[in-house]
């Protein structure tokens, strides 16, 4: 059986020596900093700060280094065949926005996106905004009761000769469920489909191989994954990066500029225009970094604990109901109270120095499918304890009592 000091782990988070009393289960919106990441990104500033690819002397050189090992680091992480196959973005909301402004405007009127109803906003909106740009289709994908993929539906729509691209969460940011992506891709890919998943909430719980997966993007943000926020993925697949075009213009992604016409950089630099956020990736390069030293299935197995340990609480508690049912999810619970607002809840709980997060989470079309108006979501990662989860249940069970 795999051991895990989750003690040792929270006291590489600063964070905590400053709010001793925090619990803190807020992290599928943004997880805290260990010292390595926060150590990584004063190194770069103190010792190597000068912009990248530009510069003949010796700071250009090492700050190049620096930002394309954290590339490296990257592509390793989610074993992509190649470290070029990454392309730098503030986020996954900017990567989902560049993959629609490139491979999305090679799409022709009538094509067809199919996009789950368990998305988050960012999965969303951008494929809307090309369907009002281009005449693309968007085509809602249906969810079965317990949150998961209808995969009958799926294989309904697949079936249309214009489906192009289905995007899809690994795992969803307001329920927790986790799809089987392989098995997704591999179903798209016999009908010439393409495959976009949102990793942001499974890239810092679930090894992640995209060349086992089988998808074409698959896209994530480093501040979901113990990573400074402003930087963010964009993995696509080298045979479909070759063709797409610049979405911004500007330094960097240049080969030669005139004013009888410019010609383009290679990937990845041809998608990265301007000064990139060089410190920010960096320390996501050290982020992961972190993550590998650990045992991610000892990881895992904490978390899925923990997270078993709340379910059981919240089942045992009279006015409570949990949303979402699926067989596989991340450890993260979503719940609504009879008789009481979520907010208020909320509220209750902050008082005793427990971070929660209230509302549609970014995935209005997901909550009103579930008929409700939102949820108190508590999402747990590497630093969490038992007492965190046992003080969360007895503050609950405490403040319905009040309600």
């Amino acid at each position: 059986m795999h051991m895990f000091d989750v003690a040792a782990i929270k006291q590489q988070f600063p964070i905590f020596d400053h709010h001793p009393d925090l619990v803190y289960l807020d992290n599928a919106a943004t997880t805290q900093k260990p010292r390595a990441v926060l150590d990584a990104e004063r190194f770069y500033y103190e010792h190597h700060n000068a912009n990248v690819h530009r510069g003949a002397h010796r700071l250009a050189v090492a700050a190049t280094d620096a930002f394309e090992g954290a590339r490296a680091t990257v592509a390793r992480f989610i074993n992509a065949a190649t470290s070029d196959e990454i392309i730098f973005t503030r986020g996954t909301t900017e990567a989902i926005n560049l993959i629609a402004n490139t491979f999305g405007e090679s799409l022709l009127a009538g094509d067809e996106i199919i996009v789950s109803t368990l998305e988050h906003h960012a999965n969303i909106v951008p494929w809307q905004m090309l369907a009002q740009r281009t005449g693309v289709i968007v085509r809602q994908l249906n969810i079965t009761p317990d949150g998961e993929i209808d995969m009958e539906h799926l294989h309904e729509l697949l079936q249309s000769s214009r489906a192009r691209l289905l995007a899809i969460s690994h795992a969803s940011n307001a329920i927790g469920s986790i799809q089987d992506i392989q098995s997704i891709c591999d179903l798209s890919h016999q009908k010439q489909c393409k495959v976009l998943v949102d990793g942001a909430q499974a890239i810092a719980h679930l090894p992640v191989d995209v060349q086992a997966l089988g998808c074409d993007f698959y896209v994530f943000s480093g501040h979901k994954a113990y990573g400074p926020t402003g930087i963010g993925v964009a993995y696509i697949e080298q045979s479909l990066l070759r063709d797409l075009p610049p979405w911004q213009g500007g330094g960097e992604m240049i080969d030669v500029v005139s004013f009888a016409g410019t010609t383009y950089a290679a990937a990845p630099q041809r998608l990265e225009a301007g000064t990139p956020a060089i410190a920010q990736a960096v320390g996501l390069g050290a982020a992961l970094d972190w993550l590998a030293t650990l045992d991610r299935s000892a990881l895992l197995q904490h978390e899925t604990q923990l997270h078993h340990q709340l379910k059981q609480g919240l089942e045992s508690i009279e006015g409570i109901k949990i949303h979402g049912h699926a067989k596989n999810t991340v450890s993260l619970s979503s719940m609504t109270f009879a008789g009481a607002h979520p907010y208020d809840v909320a509220q209750f709980l902050d008082n005793k120095g427990i971070a929660v997060r209230v509302g549609h989470h970014c995935a209005q079309p997901l909550i009103l499918t579930m008929g409700i108006q939102g949820t108190l979501r508590a999402s747990l990662a590497i630093y969490n304890t038992q007492h965190d989860v046992a003080l969360l249940l007895s503050t609950l069970a405490e403040t319905l009592d009040l309600l």
